[in-house]
């Protein structure tokens, strides 16, 4: 058994799983996922080992997807295609304050999961009951932030790169405006702010750097006696260190 990464969704984050050394890349496979059976296709691999993980804790794939699979998944996608059409027009309708963002459909269409943003809590009891007189089936509606939208969706970011929420985050870290001030940026809210509005999640990548040096360099604004006289910091360099 081999390492290999397996993707739900186009662009989407890479999972990881074991799975038989004739895998490839492209080749479409079933494996367990928290909605039960799910088709997902391989990104990347075989590598023999994965940092921080050994093989025994990774799950495995179920199986090849044979052409009954493939057809399957084909026509969830279009079924969730309609699925999300067909809110739309139900949340027009019912001048329902709300923004669909993404439709989930299970591998075996026992459960919908209709995700969507708004800005205060909504009584979407009525539109629950449309959609499943629709589709006769689970209908779960959930509530997600513009962080977790933009992670659904997509975009390209100020650096030019596929958003990272979207490539590999699993987990958003918090972000505050005290980093942008402490890595002496300007706090202009174009510019530390991604596509979602909220500040950029990479502040906090080397946030860490930034404060141990601040631990062990002189405080801006502070004066100190040296061989020259009393003089006032007025900045400092970390990478100059």
């Amino acid at each position: 058994m081999s390492i290999f990464g397996i993707r739900y969704h186009a662009l989407g984050q890479t999972e990881y799983y074991s799975a038989p050394d004739d895998c490839k890349p492209g080749d479409k496979v079933l494996v367990e996922a928290d909605q039960g059976s799910a088709l997902g296709e391989v990104v990347s691999g075989p590598i023999a080992s994965l940092p921080g993980s050994s093989e025994a804790d990774l799950p495995v794939i179920l199986r090849m997807a044979n052409a009954e699979d493939k057809e399957t998944g084909r026509r969830n996608e279009a079924l969730a295609r309609e699925a999300m059409r067909f809110c739309k027009e139900r949340i027009r309708e019912r001048r329902l304050d709300m923004k669909l963002v993404d439709v989930e459909i299970f591998f075996d269409r026992s459960k919908f999961i209709f995700y969507f943003t708004a800005p205060v809590r909504i009584d979407f009891r009525e539109l629950v009951k449309d959609l499943v007189r629709e589709y006769r089936a689970r209908i779960e509606l959930r509530q997600i932030g513009v962080r977790h939208e933009t992670q659904m969706l997509g975009a390209v970011g100020n650096c030019g790169m596929v958003c990272c929420c979207r490539r590999y985050l699993r987990k958003f870290a918090p972000v505050t405006i005290r980093m942008a001030k402490e890595q002496n940026l300007f706090l202009n809210p174009a510019k530390i702010s991604g596509i979602c509005g909220r500040l950029l999640c990479c502040l906090s990548y080397e946030q860490e750097n930034y404060e141990r040096f601040h631990r062990n360099s002189p405080r801006p604004g502070k004066k100190y006696l040296t061989s020259r006289g009393l003089l006032k910091v007025l900045r400092a360099n970390m990478f100059r260190n």
